[in-house]
């Protein structure tokens, strides 16, 4: 394996492959239009996530031409997971809707539209049987291709195996569905999971909190099948434990976006080392920790600030579990993959 290679499997933020499959969402219009027109709502908030804030002005568009005077707002606030609501949008609108994620807690303001995938997920999932060892199976997926679950798992019952299945936690929405911060859906009596979706992400962390498990990606959208190798991500892991293992001065970053914030976690680090100093911020980038004359920092929001972005930020940033091992408090094998559990 050559040294790109090698860093690109490890690497978070290069785990999306060129798409081979195009993609149409369904945005669920008329939903949208009877809620708002039940609320006679004069203001309507839409966020997207990342890759879809392209499309905004677009379902903009389509919702001016079936609502009279409704004003249409777009959030341009960074969004990665049902989590990551624009607070400050929504307190402005009478309905506020939320696409590309599952519910994480329910409102009567709030419509979640989760924009299922339409690509075809059984040729992938062929494929992908020549990695199954046994006839004892996991099933797990992401919100975007839920609409299709139940015929995953009559697609595998059919070719003889036993599929194991189950909800996780109260912030998991469906049977099945993992995300990028829980993995509760796949604490299931099967030594193998098959996991239905795109990108390496998510089953990087699967395979991390389930080491036990051989875990098989079935990407439908990059038509790729593989075997997820938390080996390199640890190692990247364990390098910057090592590095902040002679961190004198801590930031205790608190994100204070709705679903992550772990503010007793972040209060519990400080309180017990004098030499860590809590940082409050919504958005946690490396620009903005550049003037913090800090040696290390340790994250309590979303654990993708730290795996995704990790090698991007001037001094070591690390999960609160890792935390607990630089400064001697836990030995180095309790390293593990950083999860949210419950709702806000």
């Amino acid at each position: 394996m050559s040294n790109e290679e090698t860093r690109s499997a490890g690497d978070l933020r290069n785990t999306g492959l060129s798409l081979r499959h195009d993609r149409t969402w369904d945005y669920e219009l008329d939903r949208i239009v009877d809620e708002v027109e039940a609320q006679d709502a004069d203001k309507v908030g839409l966020q997207f996530p990342e890759g879809l804030k392209r499309r905004g002005p677009a379902v903009a568009d389509d919702l001016r031409e079936r609502l009279d005077d409704v004003r249409i707002l777009l959030s341009g606030q960074p969004c990665y997971g049902a989590c990551d609501l624009d607070t400050y949008l929504m307190r402005r609108t009478d309905v506020f809707v939320h696409f590309g994620h599952s519910p994480m807690k329910e409102s009567d303001s709030i419509i979640y539209v989760p924009l299922f995938s339409n690509v075809d997920v059984e040729p992938i999932m062929e494929e992908a049987l020549d990695e199954l060892d046994e006839d004892d199976v996991g099933l797990v997926t992401t919100a975007q291709h839920m609409n299709q679950f139940e015929g995953m798992r009559t697609w595998l019952e059919e070719r003889g195996f036993t599929v194991h299945t189950r909800r996780g936690d109260d912030r998991l929405t469906n049977e099945g569905q993992v995300l990028g911060c829980n993995y509760a859906s796949a604490d299931i009596d099967a030594d193998q999971v098959l996991y239905v979706g795109g990108g390496k992400f998510h089953p990087l962390g699967l395979a991390m909190e389930h080491p036990d498990k051989h875990v098989v990606i079935a990407d439908p959208v990059n038509n790729a099948v593989s075997v997820a190798d938390a080996e390199q991500f640890l190692k990247e892991r364990y390098a910057s434990v090592h590095k902040a293992m002679d961190a004198e001065k801590w930031g205790v970053i608190f994100c204070t976006k709705i679903g992550q914030g772990r503010f007793d976690q972040a209060e519990e680090i400080v309180e017990n080392n004098e030499n860590a100093y809590l940082i409050t911020m919504d958005e946690v980038t490396p620009d903005r920790l550049m003037n913090f004359d800090m040696d290390a920092f340790v994250n309590t929001g979303c654990p993708r600030i730290t795996t995704d972005d990790g090698p991007q930020f001037h001094k070591p940033m690390l999960t609160p579990g890792e935390y607990e091992i630089a400064v001697g408090n836990k030995p180095l094998d309790e390293l593990s993959f950083d999860t949210f559990h419950g709702t806000w």
